[in-house]
């Protein structure tokens, strides 16, 4: 027991440790992208694919079309026909999902080694041989399953609506994250079959995809599966993808929801940077300081000495285009959102003024070390970190470089950033319960 203690205790910090998932890179003819990371600790493997659009990518009156294709695709492709696609996984031991953002819709299988040649088979297929199978009866089914969603988790869901009514306060009108990802339900309405089509062809090519597959295979045997089931599919059209500039406040935007809760809840979002920019880490450094733990700043203040909150977070949204940064918190039974600003304001200022203290940066580092560890301890888990690297900055293995830039933020970096975005103007949205505005949030007049 002497022995391993000593070990841990002389142990270099993991910061001064070089983090690496080493990853092949290669590209088909066609232009799809296949990146591969072997681990043979277990015989289990993932198949993960990112196609680079998301609903940044649509335009003003087709939204929604990224979202409603993470639905499509699961709808059954030429050679497997509905519902083929679950219930070969599944026979197979494996599972399989998909998620959509603002910047990339992406699918995944994971389950055994055996199944690993199903897999691909099975996203080669939906790729290339979707569209003969697509019809006005499936697209019709999945359209109004959206709409569905959107009501249970935006219309009907307590607070939802702040996901319609905030990204047009903080985007200006045309910007591509001034919807939601979701879409709006007249676009859906609108939407016919050949313009779902016409999406489909032009952002669902083999030359704006890429596939990882990581786990117990080598890079030979995915390669050859590849190009056997992938390599037929045509490249798609040349990709224009929009480079709008981060977007500025000159003052608080402003909005009311009235709503059937029981508790007043308060939305800020800040402009400010895309992700990898500069000033990214240290903004993640600051959300952690200032909600990261029960002793974090407006924790502190708002849910254990004010008890004014039932909770308060703080989380930094930087995407591929532009960034922001939330602060949301909730009121005590019949508490006011103005006297939660002045607290969480008077913080941010005191932080922005004197900084966080060495206690606080260690602590924000440790965690921040910890969470990024725990995220590729899966094989699933670095497969979508490998893609979302490539995707990004362009190579897959950006583990160290992301971790080293991290833990490199010092205290004076954190004061800055707060100091430069986090106490200028700022969407604000309070959610408060019908026939009770007078609890809402109010507007602070700043210069930037």
């Amino acid at each position: 027991m002497r022995s391993i203690l000593l070990t841990l205790l002389l142990a270099p910090p993991l910061a001064a440790q070089a983090l690496s998932v080493p990853a092949t890179v290669d590209t088909l003819a066609n232009g799809l992208v296949v990146i591969v990371h072997e681990d043979h600790s277990a015989p289990i493997v993932t198949v993960n694919t990112w196609y680079h659009v998301g609903s940044g990518s649509e335009k003003t009156g087709r939204t929604g079309f990224a979202h409603l294709f993470e639905h499509l695709m699961f709808m059954g492709s030429e050679h497997a026909p509905y519902p083929q696609f679950d219930r070969l996984l599944e026979a197979a031991g494996a599972n399989n999902n998909g998620s959509t953002t603002e910047d990339r819709t992406n699918y995944y299988e994971s389950g055994p080694r055996s199944a690993l040649a199903l897999m691909l088979w099975l996203e080669a297929d939906r790729m290339g041989w979707l569209l003969p199978t697509m019809d006005a009866e499936k697209v019709d089914a999945q359209r109004d399953i959206v709409k569905n969603e959107r009501r249970q988790s935006y219309e009907n869901q307590p607070y939802g609506k702040v996901a319609d009514v905030m990204p047009p306060l903080l985007y200006p009108s045309g910007h591509p994250y001034s919807w939601p990802v979701i879409g709006s339900m007249a676009d859906l309405s609108a939407a016919s079959l050949d313009d779902v089509k016409d999406f489909f062809r032009t952002w669902y090519a083999p030359n704006n995809a890429a596939v990882v597959v990581a786990g117990d295979v080598t890079r030979a045997e995915v390669l050859e599966l590849a190009r056997t089931y992938f390599g037929a599919i045509p490249r798609g059209p040349a990709i224009s993808y929009p480079t709008p500039s981060q977007p500025t406040l000159a003052r608080d935007t402003l909005a009311l929801l009235e709503d059937r809760v029981q508790l007043a809840r308060l939305y800020y979002q800040f402009p400010t940077v895309r992700a990898w920019a500069a000033d990214d880490a240290a903004l993640q450094v600051a959300a952690q300081i200032l909600t990261g733990s029960k002793t974090a700043r407006l924790t502190k203040r708002l849910q254990y000495d004010d008890q004014s909150v039932t909770f308060v977070s703080a989380r930094p949204d930087h995407k591929k285009l532009a960034g922001d940064f939330g602060i949301i918190a909730q009121a005590k039974p019949g508490v006011a959102l103005p006297g939660i600003q002045r607290a969480i304001d008077e913080e941010l200022q005191r932080l922005a003024s004197e900084g966080p203290t060495a206690r606080e940066m260690e602590q924000a580092r440790n965690v921040i070390e910890s969470r990024f560890l725990s995220r590729i301890q899966t094989v699933g888990g670095k497969a979508d970190q490998l893609n979302g690297y490539f995707y990004e900055i362009g190579t897959p293995d950006g583990f160290d470089r992301d971790l080293s830039r991290l833990t490199a933020v010092t205290a004076a970096d954190v004061r800055r950033v707060v100091a430069r975005y986090l106490t200028g103007p700022r969407a604000i949205v309070s959610v408060v319960p019908e026939g009770k505005p007078e609890l809402g949030a109010v507007r602070r007049e700043v210069t930037p």
